[in-house]
């Protein structure tokens, strides 16, 4: 399955009210691309800590759904976030894996994903849901209800390791003015 369509998949099923971590490369610029908007908040740089900061908006804004958007190789980059989000336990936080098996934005170095079940890891450590979707049908399948159930939960979805795809814009807003944009955004959401 194409990343970019599995991400206008999860973008078409997100909750009204939620607050967006999408992690730093390809994913972010992907989801910039597929439409901005003020909720999602883009990692530039800071690689692995999207579950990081998915885990502190879920504890200070419980009653919100929080989604990660992540990729395999951020999620090896601080393995330690999942036990953090699972001994946390927050059950709005809804972490979306793209497991490529490379990293994309930085030539397409393999990534150990294909060794590690990362959705195993999470489950280890203690998620209450974990679970892995290899083809689009199972992606739509599977967020029916995702959101739905209380987290912390992931879903990861294999996908391709392609080259990255012509038009990918670089997001625009310069980050301290993203950090503004997003914390406004966030206040404005009931806690």
């Amino acid at each position: 399955m194409n990343r970019m369509d599995a991400l206008r998949l999860v973008v078409a099923r997100l909750p009204a009210d939620c607050l967006v971590v999408a992690c730093n490369g390809m994913i972010g610029r992907e989801l910039w691309t597929i439409g901005d908007r003020p909720n999602q908040f883009y990692m530039v740089g800071s690689m692995g800590l999207a579950s990081s900061i998915g885990l502190g908006l879920a504890l200070r804004r419980p009653r919100r759904p929080v989604v990660v958007l992540d990729g395999d190789g951020n999620v090896l980059m601080n393995l330690g976030g999942l036990g953090n989000v699972a001994q946390a336990a927050p059950p709005n936080l809804y972490h979306l894996v793209f497991d490529n098996g490379v990293h994309g934005s930085t030539g397409g170095q393999r990534t150990i994903a294909d060794a590690v079940a990362l959705e195993e890891v999470a489950r280890a450590c203690g998620y209450r849901r974990a679970a892995r979707v290899d083809d689009e049908a199972g992606l739509a399948a599977a967020l029916g209800g995702f959101f739905a159930e209380p987290g912390p939960a992931m879903l990861l979805a294999k996908v391709e390791a392609t080259a990255n795809v012509h038009g990918i814009a670089r997001v625009e807003i310069e980050p301290p003015a993203l950090a503004e944009r997003f914390r406004r955004a966030a206040a404005q959401l009931k806690t």
